[in-house]
């Protein structure tokens, strides 16, 4: 007897975008966020909207502080656990870009039920759970609705200590750029969505996005590390930007120093791109100078949107050398410093 049970769709066929690829463009995001309704007056607040932060955080007491984000997106790979498990981890790296350590997860899920089997969205939350559990918190609960596209993040909470939140404004002129990840999601997400990325290539996309920022806990305390964010749907230019411009400085990114994930050097230059590629670029474009040496293909890899990308820190120069290789040590192989920064209106140049 022939099977005539519909097949079950890839997952990244059934959305418009994937992974923080998704995002609204900055430019847009910054003049909707400034068409709200003023918070008002909140003296625990302790970062709200008003800074280009990854998270908020609130004043608990003299020795605690709430560290709140939720993060969710479209699948970015067809499988269902893997999905799970780079968007839980990418939720959780906005506690660890503010210095906290995470406590607590909802889980957000927004599914096609009507097209994907229960089986594919258990994988999909497994994935997600898996991630948590190695993080040491627990999915407390959460909330789910029956959509068009497939969606699925997590709020996260977390705790820091008030004097060790690390902000994405606090750097300081002559602080060294560190980037803990290697670049080049976005490029091998849209060449698997092609069917063009090897087996190698994606295991590489699957080790790096299900990384833990867990660092970023540690750095919290170190007074030697001024700023912290990451790097993630604005691409790296994009994030370093929202940092010169919080700081008051300019960048000097190192184009040779930056860290490529495997392939996706020789992707780029074959013309794969995502969408969200110009979109970042055109937010960014008034701001931004290119050595006119670079390559045709430079302007895309550096716009390419990062789903669960690396920590970008800005630390003391004179600590960057020691810290470049306490990450390597512990795992984060594409450690690099990238750049420096200085006095200026804000700006990223590219030499």
């Amino acid at each position: 007897m022939n099977d005539m049970r519909t097949p079950i769709p890839r997952l990244t066929s059934l959305s418009h975008g994937g992974g923080c690829g998704c995002k609204i463009a900055p430019d847009v995001l910054a003049r909707l966020v400034g068409q709200a309704l003023p918070a008002g007056a909140f003296p625990d607040l302790l970062v709200g909207t008003e800074s280009s932060d990854d998270a908020a955080v609130y004043l608990l007491n003299e020795h605690q502080a709430l560290v709140a984000t939720t993060d969710f997106f479209m699948p970015i790979v067809d499988d269902p656990y893997d999905f799970g498990r780079i968007a839980a981890t990418n939720a959780l790296s906005d506690i660890y870009a503010m210095g906290g350590r995470p406590i607590m997860a909802l889980a957000l899920v927004g599914m096609p039920i009507q097209v994907l089997p229960t089986e594919t969205i258990a994988a999909i939350l497994a994935g997600g759970a898996a991630v948590c559990q190695s993080a040491g918190i627990p999915v407390a609960g959460g909330h789910s609705i029956d959509s068009v596209e497939p969606i699925y993040g997590l709020a996260a909470m977390g705790l820091v200590h008030p004097d060790h939140i690390k902000r994405n404004n606090r750097a300081l002129a002559g602080d060294a750029l560190l980037l803990t990840k290697g670049l080049g999601v976005g490029i091998l997400s849209a060449a698997l969505k092609k069917e063009q990325l090897s087996p190698a290539g994606y295991q590489t996309l699957i080790r790096s996005t299900t990384q833990l920022n867990a660092i970023g806990s540690e750095l919290a305390a170190e007074r030697d590390v001024h700023a912290l964010t990451d790097v993630t749907g604005f691409g790296l230019l994009g994030h370093t930007l929202e940092l010169c411009k919080g700081s008051g400085l300019q960048a000097q990114l190192d184009f040779g120093a930056l860290p490529w994930l495997p392939e996706a050097m020789d992707l780029a230059q074959s013309g794969i791109r995502t969408g969200a590629s110009a979109r970042n670029l055109k937010a960014c474009a008034h701001a931004l100078e290119l050595d006119p040496a670079l390559p045709p293909h430079a302007v895309d890899l550096l716009t390419d949107p990062q789903t669960s990308g690396g920590l970008l820190i800005a630390c003391t120069p004179a600590s960057a050398a020691t810290l470049v290789r306490r990450l390597q040590d512990q795992g984060f192989e594409y450690a690099a410093q990238i750049g420096t920064l200085q006095a200026g209106t804000p700006l990223v140049k590219v030499m």
